[in-house]
């Protein structure tokens, strides 16, 4: 039954894999450089945009680096209304709460300024903003987005989760505490604005996490089957700028130079996995992260390393190709061993930047729950180098136990 499952699982995989590669992606428009979100009040008045809901982080919103931005939107004369209550996983409830804002203050565009969490609910907002009949669950899964979302305007703050240019945003449901994906390609925001003057403020340990979030979406989409020509030289890029800057930003946050590397880093990776998709560290993250809240990127940097093992000799060649890339090794070396020099950088990032082994959350008596859960979100979206059943995702739980 397994074997069958198995075909099965590839045939699916290998359908999606050519209709992906005759999709043309939206790509967004860029604004780069230390500064570039003061440039946005421009674009939105030229676009005669003149209500805004500005979904934004607590922290960015309380630091001041938005003073000039905000400045520049009175200047130009637009209405803003601001939104700064989303949760580190945004829920169901956040985002209705968040789109009632949107409605009572008559917004027509929407700019999100933050991490993932801030951008994922701008997303769902806006979906549900121009699909009114449609609850947040009908939503959930593959191209359930049926009317176009009003322009949408994405400013990370931290260098993680590529969502200012992916499809994709993660929704949690309170009260099954449970984790999943909305993924439409209306939901490509139609600007990115990757500031780093926004990111000098975020603490060590969220570089850390975020930075190796990034890591996981380039490393994923690389060594899965649905990579292409363009997809693996983005990803490619990107595992070599964050291998080389995210402990030099970890170290020193004012790094304007690390960290702008870091944001353009995590734009590759976002373009990159969005194409290519994700794998069972992606799975497992968000199943733990329902279930306990444990942040996802952080989720990631301590699951990546324990997947990457589990795929062994089937993902040796892309590994070694990483590992040179990102100059870890020497091409004399066997692909094998090129692997496990890849494998043991990840750990020693890790390591350096204080991110655990293991989860400390994780309870024996949750892994057959996490296991499911994982499993019926990988099979068969995921198309992953070495397929995974319920058990062995079972015995690689007990090895993320602290």
């Amino acid at each position: 039954m397994w074997p069958l499952k198995k075909t099965y699982y590839r045939t699916v995989q290998a359908f999606v894999r050519a209709g992906t590669n005759i999709i043309k992606f939206k790509e967004p428009e860029l604004l780069v450089g230390e500064g570039a979100i003061n440039k946005l009040p421009k674009v939105l008045k030229d676009k005669d945009i003149n209500g805004v809901l500005v979904i934004v982080s607590k922290t960015i919103l309380k630091s001041g680096a938005l003073e000039e931005f905000f400045k520049e939107m009175k200047s130009k004369n637009i209405a803003y209304e601001t939104y700064d209550s989303v949760k580190p996983n945004p829920t169901i409830e956040n985002i209705e709460e968040c789109l009632k804002v949107y409605k009572d203050n008559g917004c027509n565009a929407i700019v999100a300024i933050g991490g993932g969490s801030p951008i994922d609910c701008a997303k769902v907002v806006a979906a549900r903003a121009s699909n009114m009949n449609m609850r947040i669950k009908d939503l959930r899964g593959f191209m359930k987005v049926k009317k176009p979302i009003p322009p949408l305007f994405a400013a990370p703050t931290t260098a993680g989760s590529g969502s200012e240019v992916t499809v994709a945003a993660v929704v949690t449901d309170s009260q099954t505490h449970e984790k999943y994906a909305i993924a439409d390609f209306k939901l490509i925001p139609d600007y990115a604005i990757l500031d780093p003057a926004l990111t000098v403020g975020v603490p060590p340990h969220l570089t850390a996490a975020t930075g190796m979030d990034a890591l996981t979406h380039a490393v994923e989409a690389f060594v899965g089957k649905n990579g292409n020509d363009f997809t693996d030289s983005k990803a490619k890029e990107a595992t070599k700028m964050i291998v080389e800057s995210l402990e030099a930003v970890y170290k020193d946050g004012r790094n304007i130079e690390g960290r702008n590397k870091m944001l353009l880093a995590s734009n590759y990776a976002g373009q990159a996995f969005t194409r290519a998709n994700v794998g069972y560290v992606h799975a497992i993250a968000h199943s733990i992260g329902g279930l306990y809240g444990v942040a996802h990127g952080l989720a990631n940097a301590i699951i990546l390393p324990k997947v990457l093992e589990y795929y062994g000799e089937a993902s040796h060649s892309k590994l070694a190709e990483l590992a040179l890339s990102s100059n870890i090794g020497n091409k004399n070396e066997s692909q094998k061993v090129l692997a496990e020099k890849f494998i043991n950088k990840i750990k020693d990032m890790n390591k350096n930047m204080g991110i655990p082994e293991g989860i400390k959350e994780l309870k024996s008596e949750d892994i057959p729950l996490i296991a499911r859960r994982a499993i019926k979100e990988g099979n068969p979206s995921y198309p992953v180098p070495k397929i995974m059943s319920i058990d062995e995702c079972e015995e690689l739980l007990k090895k993320l136990k602290l």
